[in-house]
């Protein structure tokens, strides 16, 4: 898995500002969670679908910025959650057990 860490706002805008019709997926997760660490090993155990990048945000260390995501993107926070983002938008929003590679792969196709 090819994780870019979010460290700043600067990258969250980057996500917003984007209009090529590309897929990306934010993954907000809580290195305290069992849940939030279950979720992230088994999209690690797949294969992440070909030319889609996924960010990671580490909520404890940055929680504004998580706060900033549920803001922008005008989804309510949850942990572990996944979000994937399209031309400013974002189409699918997924939390705790319902993470899946599978379905991320075919909401990003």
């Amino acid at each position: 898995m090819d994780w870019i860490e979010i460290i700043g706002a600067d990258q969250i805008e980057q996500i917003k500002n984007e209009k090529d019709n590309k897929a990306v997926v934010i993954f907000k997760h809580s290195t305290r969670c069992s849940i939030s660490n279950m979720a992230k090993m088994r999209l690690e155990r797949e294969q992440q679908p070909t030319g889609t990048r996924f960010y990671l945000l580490d909520l404890l260390k940055y929680r504004a910025l998580s706060n900033q995501i549920a803001e922008d993107f005008k989804v309510h926070h949850e942990s572990p959650q996944i979000l994937i983002i399209r031309n400013g938008d974002c189409v699918f929003e997924e939390s705790h057990n319902g993470i899946d590679m599978a379905e991320i792969a075919e909401q990003v196709a």
